[in-house]
């Protein structure tokens, strides 16, 4: 289905979940949510509720919704939840039930976001059966493409999303038919026996039989190919699902969501954002302050990672809170402003936040409270029973706001690229899982983060990068590089060759193909890039906040690990505070590297202290970029949009909870507001000056700029 068979800007929520709301309500919901200016509503297409029997489908309450959408002139997304598994099929498939790494099988319980039977905790695949077993494989399908068939070209439909927040668990799957499937990828890989007792150092195997799927998280090639195979055979699993749907239905909406997890997830939990976004035409986000903080950098964090991913198709956010989150683990002990109680004012904050970061559409992930289950009377912006609430009032203003007919062109602008790139490295991520998941498993996270959030603090704006996405940019920031593959660090290398400037933090390489140290480091040519050998390391995260060095006339905390260097062609510029070299700067062809012996994101991350705050300001002004948007003061945060015409907008968000006044360049001039698409500007002194509202934002374009 063309993209351009969205709505203007898609606004809505997650609606209908079997057992809530009450079917009484649904004829009035739909009338108050049209009138309210929604336009989408996703459910939940669950199996277990709908093949009561084998081969024997109860499809009138989803009937219901289909039709009452094109009554109402909105559209459904319908979400096929074939991974809540029937009990008639957990019977009689008893013999493919997921199998955790202990040997325990998965259970068929009750889904915590739905108060339905048939969900698996800690699954994957088709939930707590295996989709390895064909038989559960021919089941599902049967089940999709009769779901396909039914609502093909009905007025009422979108599209489909083929995965709800995209991940699995580390724990799954070690049952027979995932075992085979896994020998089969083997030799698929290896060839022969031999080639993979070389490769996973065993050499005792007499046949592809006596091969297991390694149950404990270690650090060996085999654990490295057993994380590969569960990739490849979960989204295998995702592209079976879409080109299932696809042989009955040409012209749908295919889309899917994660959680913004790929850091840290990506590796351990399947949260491949990226590859996710790759396979569905519209890929979104679930991300719930309410969970995971309500800090800025935290709102900016899951649409920035989604929005990298999507590399340059249209995605929204997909789940966002619009009401409460009660008695759940993630809040106990926060304050009450902190995402638990979502006020009008957090929902403007929290649904702008999103548009700025290039989100085309919102979703709630209630329209109204569920009434029983665990997350009962969560993120629903109507009230218990339906009504219209002053959070109501607040997401209907926005929405009827950003379909106007005059906000076409404010939607056609796109975020700018950002003013520097953090690396993601996949098998960095992956190799420090299964290295340190039992003795510093926060490491890559607090590197990562600390870094999104050390540029972020400043009002750069970094952009998340894959590793085979670095063409795009000509400045990259590297926090956790630990492990990389010789092709990788080949691809660095001319990268940097060809004039890109990289700055990285300790241990670049250190472990190279199949996990392996190098002997040289930094490894696989590597030495040359940064122009500096390793003099010394120390590996000790658990004491790695010990670590100073300086760099531009101020002190910066370490974190991590500690690599200590002898200039080659390389010069030094800051050292530890033993005196050893922290820091070597190099030119290497056309491009220009920077080596820091440690990890200075862990360090702001764990400390927020000054000296690594104007640590990343430093690293940005050393590779000589300037910051095209810049404020008077980082508690706003600003991004810049463009069009294809060159049209700039900005939007600027407050989300403190007090009026501040801000001075803005935009590519080193004066912003001046131009066309006002949201907000107020008003003198607030001298300087051009201009005053933002508490937990509000303006949006206008760049006048004569």
């Amino acid at each position: 289905m063309p993209l351009d068979k969205l709505p203007q800007t898609p606004f809505g929520a997650v609606y209908f979940r079997k057992s809530n709301p009450p079917r009484e309500d649904w004829d009035r919901d739909y009338g108050v949510a049209s009138e309210d200016g929604l336009n989408v509503f996703r459910h939940w297409f669950m199996w277990s509720a709908i093949e009561r029997k084998p081969g024997q489908y109860d499809w009138e309450d989803y009937d219901r919704q289909m039709d009452l959408a094109a009554k109402s002139g909105m559209k459904t997304i319908i979400a096929e939840l074939t991974h809540t598994v029937p009990d008639w099929a957990y019977r009689k498939f008893a013999h493919a039930r997921q199998i955790r790494s202990d040997g325990r099988p998965l259970e068929a319980s009750m889904g915590v976001s739905a108060a339905v039977g048939g969900f698996a905790h800690n699954g994957g695949g088709a939930g707590s059966l295996t989709m390895n077993c064909p038989e559960v494989k021919e089941a599902a399908g049967a089940f999709l493409t009769a779901l396909a068939t039914r609502y093909k070209g009905h007025p009422g439909l979108l599209g489909y999303d083929v995965w709800n927040e995209v991940n699995y668990s580390a724990d799954v799957d070690f049952s027979d038919y995932m075992q085979a499937d896994f020998r089969l990828w083997l030799k698929e890989k290896y060839g022969d026996l031999e080639s993979l007792a070389e490769a996973w150092y065993r050499y005792s195997y007499a046949d592809w039989d006596d091969i297991e799927a390694p149950r404990e998280v270690a650090a060996y090639p085999q654990n490295l190919d057993w994380l590969e195979f569960k990739r490849d055979n979960y989204y295998g699993q995702m592209q079976w699902r879409i080109d299932t749907i696809r042989s009955v239905d040409q012209d749908c909406l295919i889309a899917a969501h994660g959680v913004g997890g790929a850091i840290p997830n990506m590796a351990s939990n399947g949260a491949d954002d990226w590859l996710a976004a790759s396979k569905v035409e519209l890929y979104g986000l679930t991300w719930v302050p309410g969970r995971r903080g309500f800090k800025p950098w935290q709102n900016f964090f899951g649409p920035d990672l989604t929005r990298a991913a999507a590399r340059g198709k249209k995605w929204w956010h997909a789940e966002r809170p619009g009401g409460p989150l009660w008695m759940q683990p993630q809040v106990l002990g926060r304050d009450k402003d902190d995402a638990r109680v979502m006020e009008p004012e957090d929902i403007r904050l929290l649904t702008m936040t999103s548009f700025a970061a290039g989100a085309t559409g919102v979703l709630n992930l209630r329209y109204r409270p569920l009434l029983d289950g665990p997350l009962f009377g969560a993120f629903g912006s109507y009230g218990m029973d339906g009504s219209r609430t002053k959070r109501s009032d607040m997401a209907s203003t926005i929405a009827k706001w950003s379909n106007a007919p005059e906000q076409q062109d404010l939607f056609s602008a796109r975020p700018v690229k950002g003013d520097i790139g953090i690396l993601v490295i996949p098998e960095a991520q992956a190799w420090d899982y299964l290295l340190n998941h039992k003795h510093c498993p926060e490491t890559y996270r607090q590197a990562m983060w600390g870094a999104y959030r050390g540029f972020f603090d400043n009002g750069v704006q970094a952009d998340w990068v894959h590793v085979d996405d670095i063409a795009d940019y000509d400045v990259l920031y590297a926090p956790y590089p630990i492990s990389m593959t010789s092709q990788t660090a080949k691809a660095l290398a001319d990268w940097v060759a060809a004039g890109g400037t990289l700055i990285s933090e300790a241990t670049p390489g250190y472990f190279g193909d199949r996990g392996k140290v190098g002997t040289v480091q930094p490894n696989n040519g590597l030495d040359a890039v940064f122009g500096a050998r390793e003099a010394e390391v120390e590996f000790m995260p658990d004491i790695g906040d010990r670590i100073t060095f300086s760099f531009a006339g101020v002190t910066v905390r370490g974190g991590g690990f500690l690599q200590s260097y002898v200039p080659t062609s390389g010069r030094v510029l800051g050292n530890f505070s033993d005196g050893r070299a922290a820091i070597v700067e190099n030119s290497f062809g056309s491009g220009r590297s920077l080596l820091v012996g440690t990890h200075p994101g862990v360090g702001y991350f764990t400390k927020s202290e000054a000296g690594n705050l104007s640590y990343f300001a430093e690293v940005l002004g050393w590779a000589g970029r300037a910051q095209r948007v810049k404020l008077s003061d980082n508690r706003l945060q600003a991004r810049l949009h463009q069009d294809e015409n060159g049209r700039k907008v900005l939007w600027l968000l407050n989300p403190t909870r007090q009026a501040l006044p801000v001075s803005v360049l935009v590519d080193g001039r004066q912003f001046s507001p131009g066309r006002i698409y949201w907000g107020q500007p008003s003198e607030a002194g001298l300087g051009g000056q201009i005053s933002l509202p508490p937990r509000d934002c303006i949006i206008a374009s760049c006048s004569q700029m």
